[in-house]
Formats: structure tokens, C-alpha cells, sequence
């Protein structure tokens, strides 16, 4: 990994205007480059269209695009012209009219599409097993680059750490989790700076902000968290571009403003024999308000 700066650049979207957001996220990109130097900007989940489409899959996928595609080639041709990476989160349509992915792409600073994640752990609204209008994906993604291997995550998938274990086993330095999370702000931070630490990577989580098609209004705050679960950048509530410079070398010690050598390794002190149990189907003992749906080629 190399020192970069790292820039989330939130914004409102207009809900299923999708040409009309793709080139307003082009525009962020470039002013995230001019007022911070970044070399890597990640966007909200699902910037296109907005989180809640307010219409079933099969239109939903008229609205969208595959990756990568004629729809989402201004963000491309940015990343191009500034010779930067982009997180590019959006739907994509599947092979059938009622497959949609909820994804992100990661551009390098050729235009080219490096790797495209599609979300693992769909929240339950979004299920279409649970009559939401998502497919979900079943691949970790970690992208080689040369600022740092970069892993690819989105919203809902912060809340299993499985994912980002997998992903810092697989090299990840560096995990992104472009969202639009509705849940509380203190859940927001404690799973970006507990993802961060558990896997000794950095979390750059960029959220959405401004209203979806289905009236939820999210809150923005993007963030960045070190490895030793520092914020080094946090948003507000209002449109924002955040940054941190990233340091290729961030354990040495084990809090910050302090000198104190770190002498543990998450990855590598992990008991292995202890997790024998880990891929064993389960629900939590406590009941939720409601069960929807979660058919088992989901999980």
C-alpha cells in the first residue's frame, strides 16, 4: 500500500433519475479531486436511482444498466480524464428482466471497470425473496491496485463482520461501504470503527443523504476509520465531501497520539480451531418484530 488520500463525497440524489444523478455523481468526483487531491472517491450506495426504487424488479431493471455500461460511462470518462478510482455504486440489471444486483464497480484511472461487488447481505426490504426487488451476490471482492487492495462492501454488509474477516484474509487494506443506512448514527459508527479494527484495515463508508423514491431520508455523516478505529474524517448531514490521507503503515502503535507499540495481529492470533462452528445455519434467540423472508441460496 502507498500514502493516498481517500475522499467519500456525499450528495442528494433525485430519486430514478438515473441520467440526471449519473452526471451529478461525475461532477462530485471532479470536485472531490479539486478540493481534497484524492485518488480514490467512493459515492453512496445505489447513487443512481436511490436505495427504495418504489417499483418492482422488472422496471427497476429498465431503469438501470449493466456493468459496464453506456449509462455509467460520464463517471467513467471522470475517472479517466482525472486519472483516479471511483466506487460506483448502483443496480445493475442480471441476465432475466427480474434479476437486479444492488452493486458497486470499482473504475481504475483508465475509465476500465477493475471489479464489481454485488451485495452479499441484502437488507430485508430489498430481498426479493421477501418481495423487495434485489438478487443478492455471493462473492467477497478484493481489487488489487496500486494505491492498495481494495475490498468492496455495501450498507447492510457492515453488520457481518464474516464479510470483511474474508476480505482482510483475501489482502484487503483498504474496505469501502458506500450505504444508505437508516438505522442510528451510533450503530453507523460502531460497525465502520469495529470493522476497521477487527480486521486491522481501513473502512471508508460513504452514506447517502436527502430522500428516496420510498420517502426514507437518509443522514448522511461518510467516514473514515483507521485501522486502529481512529475517525480520521467524518461528514454532517448535508451534501459534503470528506478526506484523509491514509498511512501505509498504521499498527505500530496501538492508540493514536500515543507511542505505545501495538504487539497483536487480529488475522494473525485468531484460534482457529474455535470457529468450526461458524458456517452453521442460525437465528438469534430473540424474536424481531418481523421475519421476512430469507430463502437459503440467499445466505
Amino acid at each position: 500500500m502507498q500514502r493516498f488520500t481517500i475522499a467519500c463525497a456525499q450528495f442528494a440524489v433525485t430519486p430514478m433519475a438515473v441520467r440526471e444523478n449519473v452526471q451529478k455523481a461525475a461532477a462530485w468526483v471532479e470536485r472531490a479531486v479539486q478540493e481534497t487531491g484524492a485518488r480514490l472517491i467512493v459515492l453512496p450506495e445505489t447513487v443512481t436511482t436511490g436505495f427504495t426504487p418504489g417499483c418492482p424488479a422488472e422496471e427497476l431493471w429498465e431503469h438501470v444498466d449493466v456493468l459496464p455500461g453506456p449509462l455509467t460511462a460520464p463517471v467513467a470518462d471522470v475517472a479517466r480524464g482525472l486519472g483516479v478510482y471511483v466506487v460506483l455504486p448502483t443496480y445493475e440489471r442480471g441476465p432475466q428482466r427480474d434479476v437486479v444486483f444492488n452493486s458497486a464497480a470499482l473504475l481504475g484511472p483508465d475509465g476500465a471497470v477493475r471489479g464489481v461487488y454485488r451485495k452479499t447481505h441484502l437488507f430485508p426490504t430489498e430481498r426479493a425473496s421477501g418481495g423487495g426487488w434485489s438478487t443478492p451476490g455471493r462473492d467477497p471482492v478484493v481489487v488489487e491496485t496500486e494505491l492498495a487492495a481494495v475490498g468492496l462492501t455495501i450498507c447492510y454488509d457492515g453488520d457481518f463482520p464474516e464479510l470483511y474477516r474474508c476480505e482482510a484474509i483475501m489482502g484487503a487494506e483498504v474496505i469501502v461501504r458506500p450505504a444508505a443506512l437508516l438505522r442510528s448514527f451510533e450503530i453507523w459508527e460502531m460497525t465502520n470503527r469495529a470493522r476497521a479494527y477487527d480486521n486491522h484495515v481501513y473502512v471508508a463508508a460513504c452514506n447517502a443523504v436527502g430522500p428516496d423514491a420510498g420517502e426514507n431520508y437518509y443522514f448522511g455523516h461518510s467516514m473514515v476509520a483507521s485501522p486502529i478505529a481512529q475517525v480520521l474524517a467524518l461528514a454532517r448531514g448535508t451534501e459534503e465531501i470528506i478526506a484523509a490521507e491514509l498511512d501505509p503503515d498504521p499498527i505500530k502503535h496501538v492508540t493514536y497520539g500515543a507511542r505505545t507499540p501495538m504487539i497483536f495481529d487480529h488475522l494473525q492470533d485468531r484460534n482457529l480451531a474455535a470457529y468450526r462452528n461458524i458456517l452453521t445455519p442460525a437465528q438469534s434467540r430473540f424474536e424481531p418484530a418481523q421475519r421476512i423472508p430469507n430463502l437459503k441460496t440467499e445466505t
